[in-house]
């Protein structure tokens, strides 16, 4: 225990905290006043995107994405206007559906799919999803997905959802309805589309 002397955590799968409960540990000693150190250590997050060959000043980092489709589908939607690289861990079991939705939200971009990093059998394949689902088969070892960032600019959008919105505006539509409706259309996250509602409302003022 903390109070009878120094506790430490160490892990067998990358960097402690990172997709795991270690996090809560963390949190808990430090709310008790405990001083917490860290000692840094391989982390797969920042070896893929190394190895991926993609800009590595910016990236958006989606732990493991969720088991149900429909769910994993919209950690994508919502992820897809990102222009930083995507990184996610995927297990052997999930990859195969996995790359099909990327194939399915994403499209055609590139991405790198790191298996089995550091290890003997270690591999990276740079292609596409679709490309990639070729590739694999039969999927082994735990997976880390980097995907390149969006090359279109959520500016370039930015005249048609204005425009979107002060419809509803000018319509009666509720703010949240509004943004509702708009980000499900756009398949843009809720909080962007709301700021552009906010937007509009001052520029009204």
């Amino acid at each position: 225990q903390l109070v009878d002397g120094d506790v430490a955590l160490v892990t067998d799968a990358g960097m402690p905290g990172i997709s795991d409960p270690g996090s809560e540990l963390v949190n808990a000693a430090a709310q008790l006043g405990f001083k917490v150190e860290v000692v840094p250590g391989p982390s797969a997050v920042t070896a893929a995107l190394a190895l991926s060959g993609f800009p590595g000043d910016g990236f958006l980092f989606l732990g493991f994405l969720p088991r149900r489709r429909k769910d994993r589908q919209e950690a994508l939607q919502h992820a897809a206007v990102s222009m930083v690289p995507l990184v996610a861990f995927e297990s052997p079991h999930r990859m195969r559906a996995t790359l099909a939705d990327l194939a399915k939200i994403l499209g055609d971009r590139q991405l790198a799919v790191c298996r089995e990093m550091t290890k003997i059998h270690e591999e990276v394949f740079r292609g596409t999803a679709s490309e990639a689902l070729e590739y694999f088969a039969s999927p082994r070892g735990e997976v880390v997905f980097v995907v390149e960032g969006s090359t279109v600019h959520f500016e370039r959008q930015s005249y048609d959802l204005s425009s979107r919105l002060a419809r509803l505006r000018r319509d009666g539509v509720r703010a949240k309805d509004a943004v509702a409706q708009v980000a499900e259309i756009t398949g843009l996250p809720k909080n962007a589309v709301y700021q552009v509602w906010i937007d509009l409302a001052r520029e009204t003022k």
